[in-house]
């Protein structure tokens, strides 16, 4: 079995984060492994706290996973500090990690930014070089590519700008105001227009956090990364389409809404 490791903070409700990556790799058949950047206490309306760990404590994780059972690909989420996201980038420089997916989460849906100027640049200076693929929405990469986007020659403009500031493929969500679920794909100034569907699903927790993590688990079985990206594209359409509605807020997809079989029956009654 191929394995992945997910790097990024737990999520209490389960829809993000870790608990999201791990049902991800899992349901797209990779073995999960994680490393915890924080704890935090949220749910489907919010974010009520959150506890980073030292970065000495995520080294030692690190040295675990990679010294016993390496992985295939590793994506990388939320990282609010510069020492943690520097102890990372050492990390995988010294373990000479392969595939590498990064979700820069650096702004909220609301355009509230998530992490501090000086943790932006450490993520520019050390982790975004290290990358395979880079998986933006229109705000980061406004942050990124330092320029507005508005239009879909802006996408084009910025991902070709972040593709050949950092030598890696990027995946530009568009699904934010520009326009419906369509995405771009942009490497070495060749770039491809992935077409969706926007699906009429208010329980969108966690979709940036889903999708890294099933392009990493895609990349992990081999596959090459446009069809990573396809493959992983057409996952979180069905977890989406599947119309789990779970919480008060914006609540989860249903990850597992292509798992079947006697250890998934309930009880009948």
């Amino acid at each position: 079995m191929k394995t992945a490791l997910t790097i990024a903070g737990s999520d209490s409700s389960g829809g993000a984060g870790i608990q999201a990556d791990i049902k991800t790799m899992t349901a797209n058949r990779v073995y999960a492994m994680s490393v915890i950047t924080a704890l935090t206490a949220q749910n489907t309306t919010g974010v009520t706290d959150i506890m980073d760990v030292t970065p000495e404590f995520l080294k030692e994780q690190m040295d675990c996973v990679f010294t016993d059972i390496r992985p295939d690909a590793v994506k990388i989420g939320m990282v609010s500090s510069s020492e943690l996201i520097g102890a990372i980038a050492e990390k995988l420089l010294e373990y000479k990690a392969e595939n590498i997916v990064v979700d820069p989460v650096m702004v909220a849906t609301s355009g509230a930014r998530l992490i501090s100027e000086d943790a932006i640049s450490t993520l520019k200076e050390k982790l975004l070089p290290l990358a395979d693929i880079v998986t933006p929405n229109i705000p980061e990469a406004e942050v990124l590519a330092d320029m507005a986007i508005k239009t879909k020659e802006d996408m084009v403009r910025a991902a070709e700008k972040i593709s050949k500031t950092y030598d890696c493929t990027v995946l530009l969500k568009g699904g934010h105001q520009l326009n419906d679920a369509n995405d771009l794909m942009c490497k070495d100034g060749a770039y491809r227009w992935f077409l969706g569907k926007r699906i009429d699903n208010p329980n969108t927790h966690g979709t940036g956090c889903t999708l890294s993590s099933a392009i990493a688990s895609n990349l992990a079985k081999g596959f090459d990364m446009e069809t990573s990206v396809k493959r992983a594209k057409d996952y979180i359409s069905g977890a989406l389409g599947a119309m789990l509605d779970l919480g008060r807020g914006s609540g989860p997809m249903d990850h597992g809404f292509d798992i079947t079989g006697r250890f998934a029956q309930g009880e009948d009654r």
